[in-house]
């Protein structure tokens, strides 16, 4: 789910988080996400898009009308199915599920991180430096839906 809103002189700005984990603690560019995730069984892809916001951003996802963004692949392979909504997220509400791996690796130890460590908002050219490359050209498609 990607959020935009439209900035007091009407540029447009988008919602994205910062993976967390320590695999991405110290690196800003090219390691931010929208808020994503897979699928549950026999969930279709607007509710996933919705529930995955929540777990993520630690509060719902504004309410629609949904723009369906189309599919995007990913370089692993997988494919993101992306809708954005028009709304104005509080940033200071950010909190986001945890995940577990082993670290460091090969310790046997076993921690627990944010899936998403923070989030922001920013313009799209600020946006598509932050992003993974695989999602740029969904902030391209936003951009073309938005346009008359």
């Amino acid at each position: 789910m990607l959020v935009y809103r439209f900035d007091p002189n009407g540029d447009l700005e988008v919602l994205i988080a910062h993976m967390g984990g320590p695999l991405w603690a110290h690196k800003e560019d090219h390691a931010w996400s929208i808020p994503k995730g897979l699928f549950e069984p026999g969930e279709d892809a607007l509710t996933a898009a919705r529930r995955e916001f929540h777990e993520e951003m630690g509060s719902p996802s504004p309410e629609g009308p949904y723009l369906e963004l189309g599919d995007t692949k990913t370089s692993s392979g997988k494919v993101i199915t992306t809708f954005a909504v028009h709304g104005d997220h509080d940033v200071s509400t950010f909190s986001s599920n945890l995940f577990e791996m082993e670290w460091p690796r090969g310790s046997g130890n076993i921690q627990e991180f944010p899936e998403m460590d923070r989030a922001g908002w920013f313009d799209l050219d600020t946006a598509a430096t932050k992003l993974v490359k695989s999602q740029g050209s969904i902030l391209t498609t936003l951009s073309q839906k938005l346009t008359p």
